[in-house]
């Protein structure tokens, strides 16, 4: 069988009509899904747009049955590899595999959601599907069961599988850790085809291993996620400032104060001190009806500004006033420019899925589908004011067409056993350059804003800045072992036990697949 599949994976033609040796391998996987070799483009991309592969078919599973059975049968071949496809929404290529099977996991994520009561005082939690988009996850918890949880990304058009994979960070990281410290429990399938349940306590290595782990130890197909009572309604808050030592002193008092001594949400991002419609002053403002007042940004010569945006949750019974001095109370701490407070009040669910609506305006302008030479970076706090002063203010002075998040978190919130791996220091930042080409745009090039991305990280490395890349990416062993640092060997310990053959993930590019 090995020979047979051998020839078929390396001669099959895609556009051709399904013959003997496809409906071979179809009836060798025992599936009760579906596996396609022709409508296969769409797992050679993904939102990143730098790369493409050609897939040799993509598996629509039933469950994790069907999951465990196409990972057995690429085991028994000497060169299939298998990668889980979520939203397609990787950068890198890293959810392809080319000439290898790709998993929809859509198609595999059980729809039920049930709530479970959680040991160890944890209260409640959802078990979710591993292909579950969070969009759907937060609106079935809060529709049904008034729970939501704790722990979010900015964009929730993303699996649960794809983000519990890298870590999963947002504006509430700083109380909650990132959803990697906010899952109890798992069902993963390894390498070698088992299906595991794992947690703290339980299959503790593999449970650690594959949170943050990208993918290189199992598929998640099931995951417990901490939840806790949904507010009704949020006010959103954006101040800008002037000085990033002030921008971050502020940043720092707020993510450090106890629970209900500050806001439930606090993120950050740079923006260029212009007119720009993109990457200037407009970009701060919340409404179409709120106007940025321009001559208040004379009273500085600085190429950026800073803008601090906060939220604070609350229910429908609290009155206006209340929530009115919460918010001064709260803000009256911070030293912002003055006449430069924006707000709006939204419902909890409105706030989590504002991103989406800029997802449908993308879309309609075609900048959605356009290539995405995003760059995510872990830099400590001991390092952010130099990369403010090399980056922001140099480098990227002009801005990227797309917001440049920067914005404190914990340390002593994210679980270190994971596979993660964090820059030294008990606070560190998260920088995001969400850059957005247009389409058959020719100046900057997709190829230049990647030279810039290289650029970046090569002057932090020069500079001595101590950081670690966020969803990483690197092209040969020496990278990923400068990477992990101190962790290599840990990691490449569990590679050994949990996938042996190296058939999960190809596209990360962090092992070769080995033969049978």
């Amino acid at each position: 069988m090995i020979a047979y599949l051998e020839h078929f994976v390396h001669e099959n033609n895609n556009d051709s009509e399904p013959n003997e040796h496809e409906q071979f391998v179809s009836s060798s996987m025992e599936l009760d899904g579906s596996i396609d070799f022709r409508s296969t483009a769409f797992a050679g991309k993904d939102f990143g747009g730098l790369h493409a592969t050609s897939p040799f078919a993509v598996v629509r599973p039933s469950g994790t049955h069907d999951i465990a059975s196409v990972i057995r049968f690429a085991s028994q071949s000497p060169n299939l590899t298998v990668a889980a496809r979520g939203n397609g929404h990787s950068i890198n290529g890293q959810a392809m595999a080319n000439r290898g099977l790709v998993i929809d996991m859509k198609r595999g994520s059980e729809s039920v959601i049930d709530v479970v009561r959680c040991d160890g005082g944890y209260g409640y939690a959802v078990d979710v599907g591993g292909g579950a988009l969070w969009e759907d996850v937060l609106k079935r918890c809060v529709s049904n069961f008034g729970l939501a949880p704790r722990s979010w990304t900015d964009y929730l058009g993303l699996t649960v599988g794809g983000t519990l994979s890298n870590a999963g960070v947002s504006g509430q990281t700083f109380r909650y850790g990132p959803q990697t410290s906010n899952v109890t429990e798992m069902e993963v399938v390894t390498g070698t085809g088992d299906t595991v349940i794992c947690s703290g306590d339980v299959n503790s290595d593999l449970f650690f291993s594959v949170l943050g782990g990208l993918g290189q130890f199992g598929i998640i197909t099931r995951a417990r996620v901490l939840v806790q009572p949904a507010p009704d309604m949020v006010r959103w808050i954006r101040v800008v400032y002037a000085e990033f030592e002030e921008f971050t002193r502020d940043a720092e008092l707020l993510i450090t104060r106890p629970e209900g001594e500050s806001f439930d949400y606090v993120e950050g991002f740079v923006f260029v001190n212009s007119d720009d419609p993109v990457n200037g002053w407009a970009s701060v403002v919340l409404d179409p009806d709120q106007l940025f007042d321009p001559s208040v940004m004379t009273r500085t010569e600085n190429p950026v500004l800073y803008c601090l945006e906060v939220a604070l949750h609350y229910n429908k019974g609290n009155c206006s006033s209340t929530v009115d001095t919460r918010v001064e109370r709260l803000l009256g701490r911070l030293r912002f420019m003055e006449d430069t407070l924006f707000q709006v009040d939204l419902s909890y669910i409105e706030f989590l899925l504002r991103v989406k609506e800029a997802e449908k305006q993308a879309k309609a302008n075609g900048i959605w589908d356009a290539p995405h030479p995003w760059l995510n970076l872990f830099v400590s706090k001991s390092s952010i004011a130099d990369f403010d002063r090399f980056v922001f203010k140099k480098i990227l002075k002009d801005g990227i067409g797309g917001p440049m998040l920067v914005y404190p978190i914990l340390r002593s919130r994210w679980d270190e056993r994971t596979s993660v791996v964090l820059p030294d220091g008990d606070i560190f930042y998260i920088v995001a350059l969400l850059r957005f080409t247009k389409p058959y745009q020719k100046s900057p090039s997709v190829r230049d804003l990647v030279a810039q991305n290289h650029e970046i990280v090569q002057v932090c490395a020069r500079k001595g800045l101590d950081f670690k890349l966020y969803l990483p990416h690197y092209n040969s062993e020496e990278g990923w072992k400068q990477h992990f640092g101190d962790r290599w060997d840990r990691f490449v310990e569990m590679k050994l036990r949990y996938d042996p053959m190296a058939i999960l993930a190809p596209g990360q590019k962090i092992f070769t697949r080995q033969q049978s």
